[in-house]
């Protein structure tokens, strides 16, 4: 075992992707879950972002004996009470037959716009939270949180990023989320300052080998 490798507690490739790019200035060799398919799932079902992502970063640690670092992220739209929140990713989910039928990124967008159908842009703001936390091995941890301000598009429109990036507008610049290069998002957005603010107190929590 490496003694620089550091654990994304994620399989989904979208965010792994983000956060390797973001993390490759620090010379830290990245391994994802899909690097562990011994590892089960964890069950996401704290209420709060903080909550979950201290749940997959213990987990991952724990199971695999290396600094681990998850988040926990998700949209809040004012006009639906704070929803989807913590149930972004599983927005769309149904069951049918007694069957779960899982959502995907088209069908959360779909299930948002059609429940926001006849809210005034006005009244469309929201905002990307993201909790991030980082456990070692020894079972120190940190935590952090980020945040991005906009509002929802009418329609989805570009075709970077993924989950709701299509439908949400950056107050900043005025450009749908997946209008946004890659390095542009990661400047602004939620998960971008939630691992800059780690990554501050990154040096004092990262002790290999220890």
């Amino acid at each position: 075992m490496q003694k620089n490798q550091v654990l994304l507690a994620t399989r989904n490739q979208g965010k792994l992707k983000e956060l390797s790019d973001m993390l490759a200035s620090c010379k830290l060799s990245v391994l994802g879950l899909q690097n562990f398919p011994e590892l089960g799932e964890v069950e996401e079902d704290s209420p709060t972002f903080a909550g979950n992502a201290l749940k997959k970063a213990r987990y991952a640690a724990e199971h695999t004996g290396l600094y681990a670092i998850a988040d926990d992220s998700g949209l809040v739209v004012d006009a639906l009470g704070g929803a989807p929140g913590v149930r972004s990713a599983r927005y769309a989910e149904r069951v049918e037959n007694g069957c779960l039928i899982p959502g995907n990124d088209a069908a959360n967008m779909a299930r948002l716009l059609k429940e926001l159908d006849g809210v005034p842009m006005a009244e469309r703001t929201a905002r990307f939270c993201c909790a991030m936390a980082a456990v070692s091995p020894d079972g120190r941890e940190l935590l952090t949180e980020g945040f991005w301000g906009g509002s929802i598009a009418l329609a989805p429109k570009g075709s970077n990023g993924f989950g709701y990036d299509p439908v949400f507008i950056d107050s900043q610049s005025g450009l749908h989320a997946a209008e946004l290069s890659p390095e542009e998002k990661n400047a602004r957005s939620h998960r971008g300052k939630a691992l800059a603010a780690l990554l501050v107190q990154w040096t004092e929590f990262w002790r290999p080998g220890s």
